[in-house]
Order: structure tokens, then C-alpha cells, then sequence
């Protein structure tokens, strides 16, 4: 479902004399449907910098990264949009929405952009919101007034919200009290279920041993990082 192909990554810094940083070498691996991978490694290995190459939001040197058989390397940025609304999930740290629209409303988005109706979207955000303990008084307000811990959990049900054939998450338990971070493993541990290939980031090491089938070590690929 993903697989990484003798993927590169570089940085031009263009205030210090278009120095050329080379951040990740020759990365190659693959997951498989109902697979989760942990990416770790230490501070500055680039495990952000790997996941955001995934999912399209950096440019790579070299090589190919397959999703769901779409090389995203090489892809229309119509072919990037219609992978994400169809197939790739990711969950970042920080929730990121247009101010004044309802909680309920950007849980459901996901959805309705499939072209589920607005009702079952609607239904689908209302159940995850009450799985992650948010409380229904809040669904009618924008999340950008919400506390740091109840704006990862909106951003939480907003990644779970369809099912993807794939997931990226970063940091998905970060900052959540025990019983929300069972609720959030306990979503991870049905998505694997379901078959969707998982890629994340816990720095959490009780939740990385509970839901990770195997780690790939970022630091192995960093020129300059022992692995």
C-alpha cells in the first residue's frame, strides 16, 4: 500500500550562500495493509521531514513514493488532492481550520467531500466526537477556541472520520489524558483491523509498543546521525 523507493531529501538554505543540506539518504521501505510502522530515531533525524514527504507537502531529490500504486514524487497536483481525499489520511500535532466553522462541521468535512450526505457525515462526526469525550455543547463552535488537548482530539476524529487505505500520524497521543489516549489507540487498532497501512511517530513508547508492528529507524538514512 506504501512504499518508499531510494528516497532523498536536500535543503537549500538561500541566506547562507545556497548551502545544500542533505537531510534523509536512500530511504526505502514498504507497508503493507493493516501494517503500522513506527518512524524513530533522534531529535533531527527527520521523521516530521520523512512524513511530510509522504504526503506531498515536501519535495524529494530522488526516488519514488508510492501510495496505493500512485507515485506521489512525480503526480499532478490533481492526482495529490484526489489521493488525500480518497486514500491518504494524516493527522497532524496542530489542527489547522477556518475560524468560525463548527466543530461538527470540520469533523464531518472529510466526508461530505466524498459526497456522503451531509446527515451520515454529520453522524459519523457526532459519534467520534463523543468517542474522544468532547463535549456536545462544544460541536457548535469552532474548535479554534478549544483548549490545545481538545483541538488534538478534534483533529483526531477529523483523520478517523473516513476510512482510509492509508494513515500518516504524528504524534497522534501527544499531550492526551489515559483515558483518551486508550480511546485513540483503540481507533488505530480498528483501522489496522479494517487493513489500512499505518505510518507514525510516538514518541510515546507504551503506545508505539501496543499498536507498531516494527520500527524503521530515521537515523539510519540521516548523514551524520548514528543510527
Amino acid at each position: 500500500m506504501i512504499e518508499l523507493r531510494d528516497v532523498s531529501k536536500t535543503f537549500t538554505l538561500h541566506n547562507q550562500g545556497s548551502a545544500v543540506i542533505e537531510v534523509i539518504n536512500d530511504v526505502s521501505f514498504s507497508v503493507a495493509a493493516g501494517e503500522c510502522v513506527a518512524l524513530t530515531g533522534a531529535s533531527g533525524a527527520g521523521k516530521s521531514t520523512l512524513m511530510r514527504m509522504i504526503y506531498g507537502n515536501y519535495l524529494t531529490q530522488a526516488g519514488k513514493i508510492l501510495i496505493d500504486g500512485l507515485d506521489i514524487v512525480q503526480a499532478q497536483p490533481r492526482e495529490v488532492i484526489t489521493l488525500r481525499r480518497d486514500v491518504l489520511g494524516y493527522v497532524s500535532q496542530f489542527l489547522r481550520v477556518v475560524p468560525r466553522v463548527p466543530t461538527l462541521d470540520v469533523v464531518a468535512e472529510p466526508l461530505r467531500a466524498l459526497g456522503i450526505p451531509s446527515d451520515q457525515a454529520q453522524g459519523r462526526a457526532a459519534a467520534l466526537l463523543e468517542q474522544l469525550n468532547i463535549p456536545q455543547r462544544l460541536w457548535s463552535l469552532s474548535p479554534t477556541t478549544f483548549s490545545g488537548g481538545e483541538q488534538q482530539r478534534v483533529n483526531i476524529a477529523r483523520g478517523f472520520a473516513h476510512n482510509y487505505p492509508a494513515m500518516l500520524l504524528d504524534e497522534p497521543t501527544a499531550s492526551l489524558d489515559a483515558a483518551n489516549r486508550k480511546v485513540v489507540l483503540s481507533l488505530i487498532e480498528d483501522a489496522k483491523a479494517r487493513g489500512a497501512a499505518i505510518i507514525g511517530i510516538f514518541h510515546d513508547e507504551a503506545a508505539r509498543d501496543r499498536v507498531c508492528d516494527r520500527e524503521i529507524d530515521v537515523g539510519r538514512y540521516t548523514p551524520g546521525i548514528a543510527a
